[in-house]
């Protein structure tokens, strides 16, 4: 257990506009102001490094579906820090919101492979953005963000 607020990792690939806004309405739902004890660090796959993840409380993954998997940069991450962070990050919460043209079948299989590898926690299931743009997706990455971070504030996981 630490003491002090709890800490939310969300790490975000966002080289496109709606992915830029996916990410930015994840971290102001966790920021909402209704939660009060809840820090929220957002980090690009590529910057992020395993004392990133020891460091938080629980995570939330954004990525786009590219040819069905997921992102190279997130890939990357998860290839520079997996051995890291095996073993010392079990049962952490995690959470995954995928931006899918097609389905985010692949993209989803692969990162629930990889978090289960590492005993992460699947706290809610996979927000999947599928098809065409439509702003509802704004709405659901809000409130992923603000779900984790309420459970997270109120010690649910």
């Amino acid at each position: 257990m630490h003491d002090g607020p709890s800490r939310l990792l969300v790490i975000g690939h966002d080289p496109s506009p709606n992915l830029q806004r996916l990410c930015e309405a994840v971290v102001s739902g966790a920021r909402d102001d209704s939660i009060e004890r809840v820090e929220v660090r957002f980090v690009r796959p590529l910057d992020a490094v395993a004392d990133d993840v020891l460091d938080s409380q629980a995570v939330i993954l954004v990525t786009p579906e590219n040819l069905g998997y997921m992102a190279g940069a997130l890939k990357d991450f998860f290839d520079r820090c997996f051995y890291e962070l095996l073993e010392r990050t079990d049962a952490l919460p995690c959470a995954v919101l995928i931006r899918a043209g097609k389905d985010g079948t692949g993209t989803r299989r692969a990162i629930e492979s990889i978090c289960g590898g590492l005993n992460w926690k699947r706290v809610q299931a996979p927000v999947i953005c599928r098809g065409e743009w439509d702003e509802s997706f704004v709405r659901s990455a809000r409130e992923l963000g603000m779900t984790l971070a309420a459970g997270l504030e109120a010690g649910v996981f």
